[in-house]
């Protein structure tokens, strides 16, 4: 038995029942009113797999969905399936998770005045944000093979390169398509301002991704970013996986957030405007 395989029982701990039962028309209507005002800005704006996603699983008004019934549908379109989280869990355990294409997604709504941003990621964020795209088969086999790869990290450093590499991709990228930029990643996409920004605003650098730039830049976990990086397919993110992870050694720094450096592919340059400066991480 692997190691993996061994961590699952102690990862399933982590879980809880959605309760859908539980949930009050108050929290629905959360809910129907997050679904609503996306509506209109996502369909110009995301990839064709996300919408897509977006329909095949019946995300739409009408009050929070049940995992039982979203299941069904991802079961059978790619084997990945939801479980309740309370809130945040251990990397670890939300990592095996993944390596068993079960999906972590919290079962709490944010409150009402909360729509424009929620620290924690809630069950809008997790099944909005990231269900739409665990429906299509090269990013799920992806995101089970990168839970694989952190799991198997040699370190901290490794798997710190590797939680940059998901933030810039699963979270917050763009993928250029016929049609222009789109939008792939979850955080930008549960976010109204970060949808806009990204696409429209000219402060953030658009960059072509390069994994070992990627792997090696910091970012703001509570502001918009200051630059983004282009995918041409999802085989790019399962490719960089295969090859050798760009770890930042100790004592070395990260490169600054909105920083062009050597090397950068700029398919367009922000004016920067709108980043703030903070202290870097080592």
């Amino acid at each position: 038995m692997s190691v993996i395989s061994r961590g699952l029982a102690e990862a399933l701990d982590e879980t809880v029942d959605q309760d859908w039962a539980g949930y009050g028309p108050d929290r629905h209507a959360v809910w129907d009113r997050l679904v609503e005002r996306m509506a209109t800005l996502l369909p110009s704006r995301v990839t064709p797999a996300f919408l897509s996603g977006v329909q095949r699983l019946g995300l739409r008004p009408g009050g929070i969905p049940s995992f039982a019934d979203l299941n069904a549908r991802l079961a059978a379109l790619t084997g990945w399936r939801l479980v309740g989280v309370a809130g945040t869990i251990p990397d670890a355990a939300f990592y095996t998770l993944l390596a068993h294409r079960l999906f972590p997604a919290g079962v709490f709504i944010r409150q009402g005045h909360q729509l424009d941003y929620i620290e924690a990621p809630d069950i809008f964020h997790d099944v909005f944000g990231h269900a739409p795209m665990l429906t299509e088969p090269v990013f799920a086999d992806f995101l089970e093979a990168y839970a694989r790869r952190w799991l198997g990290a040699r370190g901290e450093a490794e798997r710190a390169a590797l939680s940059r590499l998901f933030w810039f991709t699963v979270e917050f990228g763009l993928m250029r398509t016929p049609a222009g930029l789109r939008i792939y990643g979850s955080g930008i996409v549960s976010s109204p301002a970060e949808t806009r920004y990204c696409l429209e605003d000219a402060s953030p650098h658009i960059l072509r991704f390069e994994p070992g730039r990627v792997m090696r830049t910091d970012y703001f976990i509570d502001d918009l970013q200051p630059a983004y990086f282009v995918i041409d397919s999802y085989a790019e993110l399962y490719d960089a996986l295969g090859g050798p992870l760009a770890a930042v050694r100790e004592g070395e720094r990260l490169i600054e957030p909105g920083r062009l450096v050597e090397g950068d592919e700029v398919l367009r340059a922000g004016t920067q405007l709108r980043t703030r400066r903070a202290p870097l991480r080592a």
